[in-house]
């Protein structure tokens, strides 16, 4: 990892490409990326003595497009032998574009047809159909070959793709192949860069004096030397000591590309093949996915509790098949399907995978990730539903649907990322746009993080907050909040818009419907001020409810009914959970006199002393002054703050 420089602005401009080879062993892809970029891609003893390809390769292609501008391709040789699919389908995720190898000497073979599938289940929409080998066969037998190859393009995603005949051993076509890339690498759109960095690991490996060192396809974002990423599935926080883009040292690195990475932090039989590196606490791993599945013509219906394998990037997992709907199969454009997911998977919507069958092994379909965190105990119907809207939205209401679904609970802006892999600032312009359009709101949650509700469940929350207040006249707020089970938040935006339009009142913490005033019966207040003296005599050493009741002739009931008004008027304070209470004026005397010894520590026993209280009393009232932070409870010795 020598050498670091930092690119210049020219550089940093080029377009980056990722070209991926596909088609059938011994039809001449490692030796078409060798004449292409003088790299030879089989670097595994085992693919020199067996002279086929058996993992992935990498090599880099600069090339210049027609405006004089530099395209830096990099090119992923993938094994053309059925027995190493699992290989090819590691390195075919989140490449921008195809070069289909098909020998002239052999024409369409099995797995020309598989790879071919496997691109279009990723949606992969462009690529060179390349014809090699031209110079072991005639020309009547190459034109044979092509247009038995036309054909079998026919209605699928290469169909008007370009066939460059090239013969690698005498360098016919290869200038013409460098155009060919060269024209349709132009024709790439650009990647998006509203998804925070994600970078699937498809090599690990030790290099004597820096360590371990990881390579792989970056998907989104940007890496940087000296950045911490987080590594799935472990959750370990790593550094980026060095990092190289096909050999050349750089300090900064923009997907997608191919990256080497000397990280600090892990040893290297910790990390490998189907881990993913991330910016921390951005996404977070899922065991369920709600997928849109397309199959193959060929391929047998999915059956609702079928095990399939799912690859996806670099990773693959085993997955148990749920059915939303009663049959997918090849007849039906795609379908809906509820994967759960054996090993956890880094996922956001849009990603794709491919799913292959378990015995005998062979690919059957793909899916595109439509929701990667689904809520659980959702009926399916709603799901359903859901799901059908998700799939015809656009991104701003892709963010709408997903906070309207949290209901009255809302969502934070960090699980919102988490659920769409958007980036920090692209998230939150979507969801200012549905803010400023009335269609959301945000809420003060817990830790100054806002938690964004969505417009239909805050009516509803308004409607059932007013229901209640109405029907009783006048509640507390916790008595509101324990009747309409709402969260602080949402309870605190719905009585904000409430008071602000004049439908109800609020003194201090009671709350009653606009223009009613409290109406207390007389007996009733005589009573409450019988009980209100009683409280204030009494200290810190009040009696119990049921003495008091005793005391003043009252049945137990009538008396919580007065307990209750005394507290909503704060001038009772409930201690503990037994039916005891101080009176505020007491409290708050015992608070001042408290923090005229601030910073001071004492036991139970000296604070019985300082107070003249039993323990039956001490307990509860300083669990109280615990709890309103004018003490700090440390294993039994007690700070004043």
């Amino acid at each position: 990892m020598k050498g670091e420089r930092q690119s210049n602005a020219n550089e940093r401009r080029a377009r980056q490409i990722i070209v991926g080879t596909a088609g059938h062993i011994d039809h001449g892809k490692t030796a078409l990326v060798y004449v292409l970029t003088g790299t030879d891609t089989d670097r595994l003893p085992e693919e020199k003595q067996r002279g086929i390809t058996i993992d992935l390769g990498f090599a880099a292609l600069d090339l210049i497009d027609r405006h004089g501008s530099t395209l830096h391709l990099s090119l992923i040789d993938v094994p053309g032998h059925h027995a190493f699919i699992r290989n090819m389908l590691a390195g075919t995720g989140g490449i921008d574009c195809v070069m289909l190898v098909i020998a002239a000497d052999e024409g369409v073979k099995a797995q020309t047809v598989e790879h071919l599938a496997i691109c279009s289940l990723l949606g992969i929409q462009r690529g060179i159909v390349v014809l090699t080998k031209i110079d072991a066969v005639s020309q009547e037998h190459l034109a044979e070959t092509r247009a038995r190859i036309k054909q079998f393009l026919q209605n699928t995603v290469f169909e008007d793709a370009p066939i460059v005949p090239v013969s690698a051993l005498r360098g016919d076509g290869v200038a013409e192949l460098r155009s060919a890339l060269a024209e349709l690498a132009e024709e790439i759109p650009e990647r998006s860069k509203e998804y925070v960095m994600r970078l699937p690991l498809d090599r690990a490996f030790s290099i004597r004096g820096f360590g371990t060192v990881v390579t792989g396809t970056l998907q989104a974002g940007s890496l940087r030397v000296g950045q911490q990423l987080e590594q799935h599935p472990t959750g370990r926080l790593l550094r980026v000591r060095g990092l190289q883009v096909h050999g050349k040292g750089e300090v900064l690195a923009e997907a997608p590309c191919r990256v080497a990475l000397n990280l600090a932090g892990v040893e290297v039989n910790e990390i490998g093949r189907g881990h993913t590196l991330q910016t921390p606490k951005s996404l977070s791993p899922t065991t369920v996915i709600d997928v849109e599945v397309s199959m193959l013509r060929d391929a047998p219906p999915l059956k609702h509790g079928q095990t399939i394998r799912v690859h996806a990037f670099t990773s693959e997992t085993l997955a148990r098949v749920l059915l939303f709907e009663q049959k997918v199969a090849a007849e039906a454009a795609s379908g809906l399907v509820r994967l759960r997911l054996v090993k956890p998977l880094l996922l956001v919507p849009g990603d794709r995978a491919v799913l292959r069958q378990c015995s005998p092994a062979a690919t059957v379909g793909g899916a595109r990730v439509l929701d990667a965190h689904p809520p659980a105990a959702l009926r399916k119907p709603s799901v359903l539903e859901w799901l059908k809207q998700l799939r015809s939205a656009d991104e701003c209401e892709k963010v709408r649907l997903r906070v309207w679904r949290r209901n009255v609970q809302g969502i934070s802006t960090a699980a919102l990322i988490a659920e769409t892999g958007f980036t920090p600032e692209v998230l939150e312009g979507r969801l200012a746009l549905l803010l400023s359009a009335g269609k959301v709101t945000a809420c003060a949650g817990d830790r100054n993080e806002s938690r964004w509700i969505a417009a239909e469940p805050l009516n509803q929350a308004i409607d059932a907050v007013l229901q209640v207040v109405a029907e009783s006249g006048s509640l507390s707020r916790a008595e509101v909040r324990s009747k309409v089970g709402l969260s602080a938040a949402v309870l605190e935006q719905a009585l904000e818009r409430l008071t602000a339009s004049g439908k109800l009142h609020r003194t201090n913490e009671i709350i009653r419907v606009a223009g009613r005033a409290e109406e207390i019966p007389e007996p009733r207040r005589r009573q409450m001020d019988a009980v209100e003296k009683l409280y204030a005599e009494a200290g810190l050493a009040p009696p119990l409810l049921s003495e008091v009741a005793v005391r003043l002739g009252s049945a137990p009931a009538a008396m919580r009914e007065v307990i209750t008004f005394l507290l909503r008027s704060k001038q009772l304070v409930r201690m503990g959970s037994d039916d005891a209470f101080v009176h505020t004026d007491t409290l708050t005397k015992l608070y001042s006199d408290l923090r005229l010894h601030r910073g001071e520590t004492f036991d139970v026993g000296r604070f019985k002393l300082f107070t003249g209280l039993t323990r039956k009393h001490a307990i509860p009232l300083l669990e109280h002054l615990d709890q309103v932070r004018v003490t700090r409870n440390n294993s039994g010795v007690r700070t004043v703050l």
